[in-house]
């Protein structure tokens, strides 16, 4: 075998490089300063966009801070700084703020754009290893992301040095989240079409079975009469409610399965002799979520949903809640 490729060479070496990482992460702290505080306010206070840039692997970890900016509240975008040049510079305006990255501080393509920031008057906020540098020296403010090794042996391959500035870029963001008092409704918003965006937004009344699809019986009816009722509606229960529809109970295959012990004569014993008293119900308002929480904790598979006077109004089970991704 290639000593190269040895196992415990290769965890050796795997465990070296996140040893140097994390050794550069912490030595972040100490840049948590004047400086990050006065980038906070100015980010905060700005009426535009954060204009986020940076060029090969600094370009992609200026793409994923600005991402993660935009979906914590802080509007922001990424342009190219090549492509900048060439056009792209139109989509900042005075309004904004940019936000620079590069860890030698000397990248052209970055610094070719520079004297248009400068004429525009806009903040510029430089994320760089070098305090030294045409961009730190430029920058309204500069944030050191220095590190002291990178984690590639070679000491070539951005490694080390991109972690840090992509930690500084979350810290960055998770301040401006608490400062904006960005809320779990707010974070929802910003991504409706995922699990999570689901879980956040959507609501029992956006899911729940009404009208003539919600399974309701008088407590009048028999056994036999809620049976059918629970057939046609294919939801596993049934409401029992009085003349005003004001819940009563619950009829559901577990009592189905426990009355079929008792031997009882289905067209004869009224369902209020078998139903569920006190079953559990819930309002439309809340989250869906909840409502998968509340069947969890109760340990049943399906609710009715009542107003604020108790009426039945709908109905939902376990498979809508799997239906609609909750699950």
């Amino acid at each position: 075998m290639n000593l190269n490729l040895h196992d415990q060479k290769l965890r050796d070496l795997a465990l070296a490089v996140i040893q140097t990482e994390t050794q550069a992460i912490a030595a972040l702290a100490n840049q948590i300063n004047a400086e990050f505080v006065a980038a906070c306010k100015l980010m905060f206070n700005c009426t535009g966009r954060i204009v986020v840039t940076g060029m090969g692997k600094s370009g992609h970890i200026a793409g994923k801070i600005a991402a993660t900016l935009a979906s914590t509240g802080t509007p922001a975008f990424f342009v190219h700084p090549g492509e900048a040049s060439h056009g792209d510079l139109g989509m900042i305006t005075r309004q904004d703020v940019v936000l620079a990255l590069s860890n030698s501080g000397e990248t052209d393509e970055v610094i070719t754009i520079l004297p248009i920031i400068k004429r525009l008057d806009v903040p510029f906020i430089a994320l760089t290893g070098n305090p030294d540098s045409t961009l730190a020296k430029f920058a309204t403010i500069h944030i050191n992301v220095g590190v002291e090794q990178e984690a590639c042996p070679l000491g070539l391959a951005p490694t080390s040095s991109t972690t840090a500035a992509l930690v500084m870029g979350d810290a960055l963001a998770i301040s401006l989240l608490e400062a904006r008092g960005f809320t779990r409704d707010d974070f929802a918003l910003s991504h409706p079409g995922g699990s999570l965006g689901k879980r956040l937004l959507l609501r029992v009344s956006d899911i729940m079975h009404v009208d003539d699809k919600l399974p309701s019986v008088p407590k009048s009816a028999l056994i036999s009469e809620a049976l059918l009722e629970m057939t046609e509606k294919k939801l596993g229960m049934t409401a029992i409610v009085d003349m005003n529809n004001k819940v009563a109970g619950i009829f559901t295959d577990g009592d189905l399965r426990r009355m079929l012990a008792k031997n009882l004569d289905i067209h004869k014993t009224a369902i209020v002799d078998v139903m569920t008293v006190g079953c559990t119900v819930i309002p439309p308002g809340i989250l869906a979520a909840e409502a998968m929480q509340i069947m969890e904790q109760k340990r049943i598979n399906a609710l009715i949903v009542v107003d604020d006077e108790q009426h039945a109004i709908g109905a939902l089970n376990m498979h809508d809640l799997i239906r609609a991704g909750i699950v």
